[in-house]
């Protein structure tokens, strides 16, 4: 039997309830359990006590500020290595060239999006994705029109939403392949608009599907047709206004 890998401890040392909610929000993917404190004092003892794998520490907090946390980590042999994420509401060179001297890993300037964060995070530590618990979960993306495969990409699409479809994704396209069906249609058409996060999905499903003979169509709106023509990956796509468009090209 295999063992279960245990999940990551992530701890968040922020005084602000917002932006503990900011980090907490960006692990929800992936198999993590987020650590809450207030400041560095509460911080130290939860590290004390949780050995966590990941630290994101604010530099001003009231009690203990992030600084005084870290010089506290640092004497202690046993938690001195576990990395740090730093952040800081000033983003001027002479602040950054300080924080990087106290030996973190990185820095992040408030306010800043779950998905930048992830991206950081990926950088030091290897983050797994939460195992889907059945098909049921993958029905919020996709579903079956006829003999064709339909993913309906959600208005907000950030990162961690966009890797849980793709790891859906690549399973539906080998199920595809193994049923024999070759039509797929991507509706974007309740996306409120572009990102690089969007861009990319649109890549990876457009590249996978040519590479699995799989013929794909893309819906939108036209306003969401014309933004995709400002980024060279996607400037010569022909967007479809509806589904039943779509339906007739694919």
């Amino acid at each position: 039997m295999r063992r279960k890998v245990m999940a990551l401890k992530i701890l968040a040392v922020d005084d602000s309830k917002t932006i503990r909610m900011i980090v907490k929000k960006a692990f929800k993917a992936y198999d993590c359990v987020v650590l809450e404190a207030e400041n560095g004092k509460e911080g130290l003892e939860a590290v004390s006590k949780e050995k966590p794998d990941l630290i994101v520490l604010d530099i001003t907090m009231p009690v203990m500020t992030g600084p005084e946390m870290l010089e506290e980590l640092k004497k202690d042999p046993d938690i001195k290595d576990i990395p740090v994420i730093m952040l800081t509401a000033e983003s001027g060179k002479e602040n950054v060239v300080q924080i990087l001297k106290m030996g973190v890993k990185d820095y992040m300037v408030k306010p800043f999006k779950g998905e930048q964060l992830i991206e950081r995070v990926t950088k030091l530590i290897a983050l797994e994705l939460k195992q889907a618990g059945d098909e049921d979960a993958a029905k919020k993306y996709f579903s079956s029109l006829e003999d064709i495969q339909m993913l309906a990409l959600p208005q907000k699409l950030d990162r961690p939403v966009s890797v849980e479809i793709e790891r859906y994704f690549k399973s539906k396209v080998e199920a595809m392949v193994n049923t024999g069906i070759k039509k797929f249609i991507l509706d974007m058409s309740k996306v409120g608009g572009t990102s690089v996060t969007l861009i990319k999905l649109i890549i990876t499903v457009i590249q996978t599907c040519q590479h699995a003979n799989i013929g794909v169509r893309i819906v939108g709106t036209a306003a969401l047709s014309e933004e995709l023509k400002g980024f060279a990956e996607t400037s010569e796509i022909t967007v479809d206004l509806s589904i039943e468009e779509a339906k007739g090209a694919v």
